[in-house]
This record gives structure tokens, C-alpha cells and sequence, in this order.
């Protein structure tokens, strides 16, 4: 691709796996892989990847999912970790609990269960003004005389 001053040919494929399971495809099992994933087949277990895992539209997950960022536009029921981002595209389809700090739907896609983004640290955090803070909820129902109408 570069020509002849030492370069590589095929850059792609040399610096990233791709690994890819076709359509048709269907495998049971725990399957960890390096670098890139395309999935289109069924996959009935677990897989674990650091790098991106892309979920083909006629592709269907069932299991646990561990990736850097996964791109779905299949039928995923799994509880889904990514360390980078989900992404979930028309028409796909996700049930199950998903931890990760970027999660965007496109407008079609569908998603049921629970999401951490991980907020903890704002929870966490306390007010050193707390003190002069009033209870709204103690006065409710309180009504002054003066506010009775005649």
C-alpha cells in the first residue's frame, strides 16, 4: 500500500487482531480475544475482550459480556461491562444490567435493565453548609393563622 521504503502493506492487519464469527455460526462456551471482534452468529456463553466488540443486526448474545466498547445493532441479553463506551444501534436490542462510563442509544434501539455510569463520587460528597439547611417537609401542613382566609 505504502510502496517499497520499508512499510507495511496491510497496517490493519498487522497492528490489530480481527476476529470475526460469521452468520450462520453458533458457538457455547467462554471465548476471550484480543483486539477487534465482529460478531453476526449466536453466541450462547461469555466474551471477554479489551479491545471493541461489534454486534452485527442478525447477531444474537446470551450470557455475560466484558469488552473496551462495545457497538451493538443485534439482540444482546447479558449483563454488559465496558470499560470505554456502549453504543446500541437501530434496530438493537439489549436486556441486561450494564456498567460503563458512556452509554448512547440510537433512535430505534431498545434497551431494558439497569445502567451504571459510575456517579458514586457525587453521592459521596458532603456539604460543610449542611447545618443551614432547613426541613421544608417538618413545616408542610403548618398553615400560620394570618394565611387563613377571613
Amino acid at each position: 500500500m505504502w510502496g517499497s521504503k520499508g512499510k507495511n502493506k496491510h497496517p490493519i492487519v498487522d497492528e490489530e487482531n480481527f476476529t470475526f464469527l460469521g452468520r450462520g455460526v453458533d458457538f457455547k462456551g467462554v471465548v476471550n480475544f484480543e483486539g477487534t471482534v465482529r460478531i453476526d452468529g449466536r453466541l450462547d456463553g461469555e466474551i471477554h475482550t479489551k479491545g471493541t466488540l461489534v454486534v452485527g443486526e442478525h447477531a444474537v448474545i446470551k450470557g455475560i459480556v466484558t469488552t473496551g466498547t462495545l457497538i451493538s445493532g443485534g439482540r444482546i441479553k447479558a449483563n454488559v461491562t465496558a470499560t470505554e463506551k456502549i453504543q446500541i444501534l437501530k434496530p438493537g436490542v439489549l436486556i441486561g444490567d450494564v456498567r460503563t462510563p458512556s452509554f448512547t442509544m440510537e433512535e430505534g434501539a431498545h434497551f431494558h435493565g439497569l445502567c451504571d455510569m459510575g456517579t458514586d463520587a457525587w453521592g459521596a460528597e458532603e456539604r460543610p453548609d449542611l447545618d443551614k439547611v432547613h426541613d421544608l417537609a417538618a413545616h408542610r401542613g403548618k398553615v400560620r393563622l394570618q394565611d387563613l382566609p377571613s
